[in-house]
């Protein structure tokens, strides 16, 4: 029991000491943020392009926001925190990509853009995966405070039906983005992202 104990209590300390790097990390002046340029912007959400990025991912077979996040967090920080081939510290960057669903959810880390596949280290974790975005259209809807299930829920309802209003056909899942440290408690922003089909004559 109390070897049970002593195990929990150190995991727990393990995940604080690492939210409080990706806090002091994403914090920092010269966190990079992924690039992308607005193409058009409506009362309630922006059409943006994407160019390709290279990301790190974990699948999971969690169906929310809340069983994805921690578990999540733990294994793509262990990777750019060392644990790869280089044992090589990577620069965190913003934002956070998740992609919850009831079949298969994922959550990703955006690489700087310093890398390249061919340069990256390999993670030490299989589950880590390694790949390339296409570029993409997307619109996005912004929302503050910290996000829940419930916030993520209503704002992907108001970016969707908003896009049909507009009549603007849209494809795939809703993705949440997060670009606050979870001990950052003021001026938070995350984001509900849907790929789109768009061209120079919308």
């Amino acid at each position: 029991m109390k070897k049970r104990i002593f195990l929990i209590v150190s995991f727990l300390v393990v995940l604080v000491l690492i939210f409080i790097k990706i806090n002091s990390v994403m914090a920092a002046r010269n966190t990079e943020t992924q690039t992308y340029r607005i193409l058009k912007t409506e009362k309630n959400y922006e059409i943006r392009f994407y160019p390709p990025a290279i990301l790190a991912t974990v699948i999971s077979s969690a169906k929310s926001y809340k069983e994805l996040a921690t578990p999540g967090f733990r294994k793509l920080a262990n990777y750019i925190f060392g644990g790869n081939k280089s044992n090589k510290s990577i620069s965190m960057t913003t934002p956070v990509h998740m992609d919850i669903n009831d079949t298969m959810s994922s959550m990703s880390f955006v690489m700087p853009s310093s890398y390249t596949k061919a340069n990256l280290p390999e993670p030490n974790d299989p589950n880590v995966v390694i790949s390339t975005t296409t570029e993409a259209y997307v619109a996005a809807i912004s929302f503050g405070g910290y996000a829940s299930d419930r916030e993520i829920k209503k704002y992907t309802a108001k970016l969707k039906n908003a896009l049909i209003s507009n009549g603007i056909e849209f494809y795939g899942d809703f993705r949440f983005l997060g670009y606050n440290a979870p001990f950052q408690f003021w001026n938070r922003r995350n984001e509900i992202i849907v790929s789109i089909h768009w061209t120079t004559n919308n």
